[in-house]
């Protein structure tokens, strides 16, 4: 088991079309979805949500999603809607990245989107430590996604987390610079 800097390192995106079709299990999907539980929330609001998305429900999402992006775009290319399919068809889970607006909005709506995306990263870190790709997209036509899921009220969608096993390794991450570079010490 990799420790948790390790784990950081070696988080990536995993696409699809990386996807070997193993399906992942429900107690696994609950494992990797408690971590999320446990993220940072400003005033306890927890305002995480999420949809999993498997089977044939997978599918009818790929359709609603291709059918949306055609009524934006009505001369999608054939190969944006193959590839639009794919990546529901060869996901073995998909989650519905959603955030619950505190009703009293006791604080900035940043700060709700903020702890929603650490979730997400507590559930890609348990996702790498457990070899399941994934990565997180925002596709364009998400403002129609209250006509495919049941939104609570104040309820809204941040994006799709796509998930499957891969075989072999994952690449050696880079990044531009390094992290003293980014940085100011002021004493």
């Amino acid at each position: 088991m990799m420790d948790v800097f390790e784990l950081i390192e070696h988080r990536r995106s995993v696409f699809p079309v990386q996807y070997n079709q193993k399906p992942i299990s429900k107690s696994t999907l609950l494992k990797v979805l408690k971590s999320a539980n446990w993220a940072p929330t400003h005033r306890k609001t927890e305002p995480w949500r999420f949809k999993i998305v498997q089977g044939e429900s997978k599918l009818k999402l790929g359709d609603f999603v291709l059918k949306q992006m055609q009524i934006e775009n009505p001369d999608l290319s054939d190969f944006k809607k193959r590839k639009t399919l794919q990546k529901f068809e060869a996901s073995a889970a998909i989650l519905a990245i959603c955030m619950q607006r505190d009703p009293k909005e006791s604080l900035p709506e940043w700060e709700e989107i903020a702890a929603t995306a650490m979730a997400v990263q507590n559930i890609w870190l348990s996702c790498t430590a457990e070899k399941i790709g994934a990565y997180w997209s925002s596709p364009k036509v998400i403002s129609q996604f209250h006509k495919f899921f049941n939104f609570d009220e104040g309820e809204k969608c941040l994006g799709l987390f796509f998930m499957g096993y891969y075989d072999g390794e994952m690449p050696k991450g880079e990044r531009k610079s390094t992290i003293e570079e980014k940085l100011e010490w002021l004493n």
